[in-house]
């Protein structure tokens, strides 16, 4: 049996095509086809880490930049297949790891913030955050669509 090589790397090529994959890959938290396109395109232009198992991106994260303090997870997914395997965790420790080296201070997400409906998937979203050290900070009512109350969460980034 052969060896795998599992790693976290910089994504420089096929940024587009690996977001839309893996987000139509996730379709209970991404429905919308034009959030996926929105996605696909922001992130050639922004750093990207992946999972890489034997050459294939398992999961990514992709940031940008909010000087001087904060670096903003704009979008992460995990193949479905591969979710409870700790990747998800391994990409945020890749996201502090990139905020903390251009001096940021502030790690931040946003996400679907709970509507009172029964969204199991976005409640495991939340609790992952949590569990990740992100502190719910504000909940944005109308940012995104007055259906899609947006919860803004922030994880301090001491300094090592």
């Amino acid at each position: 049996m052969g060896t795998q090589l599992m790693e976290i790397a910089e994504i420089t090529k096929d940024k587009a095509a690996i977001c839309r994959d893996i987000m139509t890959a996730l379709s209970d938290w991404f429905t919308e086809p034009a959030v996926i396109d929105f996605c696909s395109e922001a992130v050639e232009t922004l750093p990207m880490f992946g999972w890489v198992e034997d050459g294939a991106v398992l999961g990514f994260v992709a940031l940008k930049d909010h000087p001087p303090s904060a670096s903003e997870i704009i979008v992460i997914g995990v193949r479905p297949e591969c979710r409870g395997k700790n990747i998800g965790r391994q990409l945020i420790a890749a996201a502090e790891r990139h905020a903390r080296a251009r001096g940021r201070s502030l790690l931040t997400v946003k996400t679907l913030a709970d509507r009172g409906l029964d969204e199991p998937h976005y409640a495991a979203t939340r609790a992952f955050y949590r569990a990740n050290g992100f502190i719910a900070a504000e909940v944005f009512p109308t940012l995104w669509h007055p259906d899609s109350p947006c919860l803004f969460q922030v994880k301090p980034l001491p300094v090592s």
